[in-house]
């Protein structure tokens, strides 16, 4: 299976991006697609995840102002990122695991994406 996340820019506070994560090579279905983000000094902390047909999942620093969704038919998954702010800037990666999964605990998901980088600047 390969992610190939895309979408990352640079963006003023405030702005908007929408991130992409399409999953090929022999996808399964159900999965479970994360957002986890990592800035420069920090660890890899979980963003968003989203399952087949079910619910979503949002960390606290991110709801409300991000939104993920999905389009099975395309197995893509999308991380819209409204009023952005400078804190939100990270290299953002994709993950999928097989089956239902609603933690947050980055070990849980098998396969990565390559990461893509959000800038926003004040």
């Amino acid at each position: 299976v390969q992610l190939q996340a895309s979408g990352g820019g640079l963006v003023q506070a405030g702005g908007s991006l929408r991130l992409s994560c399409a999953a090929s090579g022999g996808t399964f279905s159900p999965y479970t697609v994360a957002w986890f983000r990592q800035a420069p000094g920090n660890e890899r902390e979980f963003v968003a995840s989203i399952t087949w047909n079910g619910p979503v999942f949002y960390s606290d620093s991110v709801k409300g102002r991000f939104t993920t969704s999905r389009d099975n038919a395309k197995n893509t998954r999308y991380l819209q990122m409204n009023s952005l702010k400078p804190e939100d800037t990270a290299v953002y990666f994709c993950a999928l695991r097989p089956g239902f999964y609603s933690g947050q605990n980055r070990n849980a998901y098998t396969y990565w994406g390559q990461g893509t980088l959000v800038t926003v600047s004040s």
